[in-house]
């Protein structure tokens, strides 16, 4: 029987893995193997993906990847038990209760506090410096340790892939100086996503002195297979048990002590959230770091009569070699080599000796699979869980409590097969709607506010250029644009509330069938509604994509995604020329937006990239309530990058942008004629004469010079258009923007959507395209240029068109 033909809430026991490669190195890193218990939780409101249960749990996969799973009910594994000499255990033992060794200790701050008393490490100078790493599963709380530790506030959310790269910071503590780096959350060390390369990449070039490995205490099981994974690397290393709380919760007891001791790790348990358990933490860093930790030793573990001979042998084989790298142990590579880790292969081909290495290595792993009927990487994924079940069957005792079934029941209303759409489409609807709306009023005082600035300073000064720089060029300009920094915070909010809560990985599992046949994976769905937010960091986010050609792709149609740099745009126009419909004319950008990335999507599928066989492995965590403080500081950050913005590019450009209109200046005669004269001053200016040579171009689609010098200002940053448009457009007569656009005449409701639909579509600011060479190449963010910029024209030039009919 196949996993695929389980009901909803019926259980199975895993029996054998198929495929190869990718396929089954992930799937066995999250806990599918042999004797597993496994439940089919939730159909997707299309039927797939299916969300699983197992060793705690939640995790999606699609139909055509459960077949690749042969699963027995547990009465049938009975019976096949009775009947053969030599039964094989397939049930949970390690779940049997074991009190007898647990006893209680002081807990970890009391420990802390008690030795703090007694350091005499106090001193008024640093004495040693402490490089640390944090290394642990997505949603274990590396980034909350981080934050606690380093006194920091990055973005922490409940979804896997919010930390794409290496983020540091430092603190004092006891007389050392601690520098902390976290890096992306990884199941494995393997060479089968980007951040797997990456973290492994990171700790071959830069070994710390220490790593903190963040396992979820109450889900020990399956974070610790990557604790194996680093074992296999003999660093000095410290388990932090974090959500100790959640562990304790449930009713379940971790004799943590004894399994320190038998896995040769010091561990200890820690909630981040909360502070506690930290003093403990660094305190027993700081003694793995002066080499007087009791507990700490290295361990091999045994992967079993078939696979550890040849491991030893190529061990020795390797060792014996003067040029092998000597950041990893010899028997790490011997390792790798057996499970043909290409990223490994490449590395070691300029040694001397690869050549055979190889050949020994190739012979072994055919020599263990006939001898295990199973490829070397599942023989030593089967023995890292058989090493951590056999740790944790005399150390730990599960509770009672379930506590996922508030997650189970949350997810049968908003993953339901008749109300998952509707709810999430209703969901991203209010999301637009505030953003406009709630917005507005806001906007409206910051808007007077900054009217009230300039006429203070009209007012006070005499004319001439610094008048007309600071009025017309830097309050006219940044002005312009900062009034829609309450919009761009209540998007962000909305999106910090999905991402905090677990509802972005819900939205993903929803969305996984329709994503599929735009071509896109399943996670591509999350860096795309992260660019909502902003394209850059929603780029750098497709490092979880493990598909090179899925991740290239959601690169690519990220741009699509109106980023928030836009809405001062979007509102502008939508406000202006549709005040009827605005809130109807902002959605239909985004939708828009949509739609050509899908089309693009499936283009890009069926020309460029035409095969895709990634599984959509997704892991589901569990719901919990945002908390007003992470979304606060959450908002508060995306803030102080918006008014960096401000005080940056965006006043740099537009101070570039009112040099270049003022001059060459003429001089005004007489005050009746002052706005036929700024009119002239503008068209025989340097930037006039920029526009009036880009003018033909951008004729066909309704806009004039000024409109084409805003869209060029767009390429440093989209806020910038509005920017340009407010000096271009700046008027002495106490009148709005909004209301000297109209004035002008230079736009109709049909350039004004063709100039919106331009803005959309049109290649992204510098910053993304930096982000996008910097993932995917020089090349593609060449085509991003030119695709993006010709789609654009074509799109606009025929709505334009179109709309002329009418």
């Amino acid at each position: 029987m196949k996993l695929s033909d389980l009901h909803t809430g019926e259980s199975a026991i895993i029996v054998k893995v198929h495929g190869h490669g990718g396929f089954r190195k992930r799937i066995t890193e999250m806990g599918f193997v042999r004797g597993r218990i496994v439940s089919s939780v939730l159909n997707s409101p299309l039927k797939d993906p299916v969300k699983y249960s197992i060793m705690g749990y939640e995790v999606s996969l699609r139909h055509s990847e459960a077949e690749m799973i042969d699963v027995l009910y547990e009465s049938e594994i009975n019976e096949q038990i009775a009947l053969t000499d030599k039964p094989e255990v397939y049930s949970n033992d390690y779940h049997d209760e074991i009190n007898d060794e647990y006893r209680n200790t002081d807990s970890p701050d009391k420990q802390a506090k008690h030795r703090h008393q007694q350091s005499d490490h106090h001193t008024a100078y640093l004495k040693n410096i402490i490089n640390v790493v944090l290394v642990g599963n997505p949603n274990s709380g590396k980034t909350s340790l981080f934050n606690a530790l380093a006194g920091r506030s990055e973005h922490v959310g409940n979804y896997g892939g919010v930390t794409v790269d290496a983020k540091t910071g430092h603190f004092n503590y006891n007389g050392y100086h601690f520098n902390i780096t976290d890096l992306p959350g990884t199941y494995s060390l393997s060479a089968y996503s980007p951040e797997e390369k990456f973290v492994r990449r990171h700790l071959f070039e830069k070994m710390p002195d220490v790593i903190i490995n963040s396992v979820v205490a109450s889900n020990i099981e399956r974070n610790l297979y990557l604790t194996t994974e680093l074992i296999d690397l003999n660093p000095r290393m410290v388990v932090a048990l974090n959500m100790y709380d959640e562990l304790q919760a449930s009713g379940a007891k971790l004799n943590h002590e004894k399994l320190s001791g038998m896995i040769g790790i010091p561990m200890i348990p820690t909630v981040a959230k909360s502070k506690i358990g930290l003093n403990t933490l660094l305190d027993t860093v700081i003694d793995i770091f002066e080499g007087r930790n009791q507990v700490a030793r290295h361990i091999h573990i045994n992967y079993g009569t078939a696979t550890e001979p040849e491991i030893s042998v190529l061990n020795d084989m390797i060792r014996e070699s003067d040029d092998v790298p000597q950041q990893f142990p010899a028997r790490y590579w011997a390792i790798k080599l057996l499970e043909q880790d290409s990223e490994v292969n490449d590395l070691l081909s300029k040694c001397t000796d690869y050549d055979k290495w190889k050949r020994f290595a190739d012979k072994a792993a055919e020599k263990i699979k006939l001898q295990t009927n199973v490829d070397v990487e599942t023989a030593i994924s089967d023995a890292k869980y058989g090493f951590v079940t056999g740790a944790l069957q005399e150390t730990y005792t599960p509770g009672t409590k379930d506590l996922n079934k508030k997650t189970r029941d949350i997810d049968k209303l908003v993953a339901n097969k008749w109300l998952g759409f509707p709810i999430f489409i209703f969901f991203m609807w209010i999301m637009f709607m505030a953003t406009f709306f709630l917005g507005a009023y806001p906007q409206d005082w910051i808007d007077a506010g900054v009217g009230m600035l300039g006429d203070f300073i009209s007012s006070y000064m005499s004319d001439g250029p610094l008048k007309d720089l600071l009025v017309d060029g830097i309050i006219g300009g940044v002005g312009s644009v900062i009034v829609f920094l309450p919009n761009i915070l209540i998007l962000y909010l909305f999106i910090s509330l999905m991402e905090d809560s677990g509802y972005m990985a819900r939205a993903a599992f929803i969305m996984d069938k329709i994503m599929h046949k735009m071509g896109l994976h399943g996670k591509s769905f999350i860096p795309l509604i992260m660019g909502f937010g902003c394209n850059v960091p929603a780029i750098m986010a497709t490092r979880t994509i493990e598909s090179y050609s899925s991740r290239l792709i959601t690169i690519l149609i990220n741009p699509f995604m109106s980023c928030s740099a836009r809405i001062p745009v979007f509102i502008l126009f939508c406000g202006t020329f549709f005040p009827k419909h605005a809130g109807t004319a902002m959605i239909s950008m985004y939708l828009a937006g949509i739609l050509v990335a899908i089309l693009t999507a499936k283009l890009f599928r069926k020309t460029i990239f035409k095969v895709d066989e990634t599984p959509f492995v997704m892991e589901l965590p569990p719901y919990r309530v945002p908390t007003l403080h992470a979304t606060l500081r959450h908002m508060w950050d995306k803030a102080k990058q918006y008014l960096k913005k401000m005080g940056g590019i965006i006043l740099v450009a537009s101070i570039i942008i009112w040099f270049l209109s003022y001059y060459p200046h003429k001089a005004n005669t007489l005050n009746e004629t002052a706005q036929t004269e700024q009119t002239t001053q503008f068209e025989q200016s340097f930037l006039g004469r920029i526009g009036k040579f880009c003018e033909p171009a951008m004729k066909p689609l309704g806009l004039n010079w000024k409109a084409t010098v805003a869209l060029l200002s767009g390429t440093a940053a989209k806020e910038i258009v509005v920017s340009t448009l407010g000096i271009l457009y700046h008027d002495n007569n106490e009148e709005t923007l909004s209301e000297t656009l109209i004035k002008s005449g230079d736009f109709t409701q049909r350039s004004a959507l063709s100039f919106m639909v331009f803005i959309l579509l049109y290649f992204p600011c510098i910053a993304t395209l930096a982000a996008i060479k910097n993932e995917a190449g020089r090349k593609w963010a060449l085509f991003t240029i030119v695709y993006n910029t010709a789609l654009a024209w074509l799109a606009a030039f025929v709505l334009y068109t179109i709309t002329g009919l009418f």
